[in-house]
């Protein structure tokens, strides 16, 4: 890997790795422009992407946009932006086909007479899914990193923290240039592995930072989601929507030590139960309907009914008895990765159910952008699931997530190479003005057992009062709690060296605020945010 420069300029600057960041990188270098990439991870594919295990949406046989869209529309209870859904529905499989089949060749699952494999999953009408076994995000991760690796254009540096977004109105030494009306963004401060700030100054910044589910005490989300794209746009003045909006997946395995690891959807797409501990079947009295394939946000809250009106600890998962053979598969060809991993614990889910518990799994608002990826801000973009692009609206559809930052950042990539055509850099004195970064204090009083502490508060005060099930008097004191919390935390950085693991704080305190917040403002249930009262 290349040094990382102190201070320097690049046309376009990428924060994140996941197929969002990746498109567009993409996108822009086969396009003949310059490109820099940063993750804080210490590898590029340890991101929320190589997760993913369902698949993406494709274009399944008596399927069309219109059927997708109405299927979208209605998980979306009500609140998706109609244009951003139609738009994604029009566009995204000839994405998928340029990008993913023809560009960098992800090996998709295939049938055994060599065509592309359609699954179905929780609230789609018809099967539309293509997926690489159960592990769809590391097969497109993985594509999408060798094919990057390839061009020039693009320079790829890992341990590399946003502390901030620099703007001219927060940062400019010039005081003229604080006034303007549309206040650009001209990079990011960032901080490397060894402690070190840089300024990283570009004509073009692209957030694709990811998700929020790490503020939650039981999440299927990497370490890393700790929603610091979001906190680090609204600190610069970018709009944000729908932020009360976290959806939490039905099914992750309940055991100790399985760190929230997804069991997908695509199970109940092949065939499987949600029961209780009596081996009943339960979602028959909760949406008679579509039973276990209705929308995430019912299956979730049934989940939850069922768990305490019986008082158990969670709920089974049962394939192995309902299973419909799949391309003459096992269940353990078919779900190769939950099969291994279940294994690990004892159970085999070709014989037996998988104990289950709902987490928080995505978010469905973010940085408001349109059809581009473009932010109030200027010169901002962002896309992937730290956007709000009113695709997901109140409850995201499944598979929809991969697919919209797949065309979001396509669109992206698109959009800023005409801007750079077009406009052109940041004029040279705009980007002079702007001042290296100053510590605001030196105090090496960075305790761990501090951090872990503000922690624990963040996650337990998001899971039990701005949770799956929320109520006014429980967010009333998450919103109080996490504003007094911020003050200390703030203080804290504000006399403390400089080092990832305060900036995470940081950011994460914010963002959860932010979240609380948003859902204490919003009286009315809809999707993924309930209010019992």
């Amino acid at each position: 890997m290349k040094a990382f420069p102190s201070r320097f300029h690049t046309p376009v600057l990428v924060l994140g790795t996941g197929i969002a960041g990746l498109t567009t990188a993409l996108t822009l270098a086969r396009r003949g422009a310059r490109v820099v990439v940063l993750t804080k991870a210490k590898q590029p594919d340890d991101c929320n992407t190589a997760w993913a295990q369902g698949g993406i949406i494709y274009f399944g046989k008596k399927d069309s946009p219109r059927s997708l869209v109405k299927d979208i529309l209605r998980a979306g209870a009500g609140l998706c932006q109609p244009e951003a859904v139609e738009y994604l529905a029009r566009r995204g499989p000839e994405v998928v086909k340029d990008i993913l089949l023809d560009t960098v060749g992800v090996a998709f699952s295939r049938t055994t007479r060599g065509e592309l494999d359609f699954t179905r999953e929780g609230a789609h009408s018809v099967a539309r899914i293509v997926h690489s076994a159960d592990a769809t995000g590391r097969a497109i991760e993985t594509a999408l990193l060798a094919s990057l690796a390839s061009e020039k254009h693009v320079t790829l540096f890992t341990e590399a923290t946003a502390i901030d977004l620099i703007t001219a109105r927060h940062h400019s030494r010039d005081v003229a240039q604080r006034y303007a009306l549309q206040d650009p963004c001209l990079g990011a401060y960032v901080l490397d592995g060894d402690g070190k700030v840089h300024t990283v100054l570009a004509d073009f910044t692209v957030l694709a930072t990811g998700g929020v589910g790490r503020l939650f005490l039981h999440t299927t989300n990497t370490r890393h989601a700790i929603g610091g794209g979001l906190a680090m746009a609204e600190r610069a003045g970018a709009a944000t929507m729908n932020l009360e909006y976290v959806q939490f997946h039905p099914t992750t395995l309940y055991q100790p030590d399985a760190e929230g690891f997804l069991i997908s959807e695509a199970l109940r797409g092949e065939g499987a139960v949600l029961v209780n501990r009596a081996g009943e079947p339960f979602m028959r009295r909760y949406a008679p309907g579509l039973k276990d394939l209705a929308p995430r946000d019912i299956v979730t809250r049934a989940i939850v009914e069922e768990m305490t009106s019986r008082g158990e600890p969670c709920v089974y998962l049962d394939l192995a008895h309902h299973y419909r053979v799949h391309e003459g598969q096992s269940i353990k060809e078919r779900f190769p990765t939950i099969a291994a991993t279940c294994q690990t614990f004892g159970i085999d889910i070709a014989t037996e159910p998988i104990p289950v518990v709902p987490a928080a799994h995505y978010h469905c608002g973010g940085v408001l952008v349109d059809l581009e990826g473009r932010t109030t801000a200027r010169r901002l973009y962002a896309v992937g699931e730290v956007s709000c692009t009113g695709v997901h609206g109140a409850n995201r559809l499944a598979s929809t997530s991969l697919l919209e930052g797949l065309v979001w950042g396509e669109a992206a990539g698109q959009s800023i190479a005409r801007g750079l055509k077009r406009e052109g850099g940041n004029p040279a004195n705009v980007l002079r003005a702007i001042p290296d970064w100053t510590s605001p204090g030196d105090a090496q009083n960075d305790d761990p057992a501090l951090f872990q502490q503000d922690w624990a508060t963040i996650r337990n005060t998001m899971w039990n009062y701005v949770g799956i099930v929320r109520t006014t008097a429980r967010l009333a004191r998450a919103v109080a709690d996490l504003r007094d919390l911020e003050k200390r935390i703030l203080r804290f950085y504000q006399v403390t060296r400089i080092s990832k693991e305060i900036v995470d704080l940081f950011h994460g305190v914010r963002t959860a605020h932010l979240i609380a917040t948003a859902a204490f403002k919003n009286p009315e249930s809809r999707g993924c945010h309930y209010r019992k009262s």
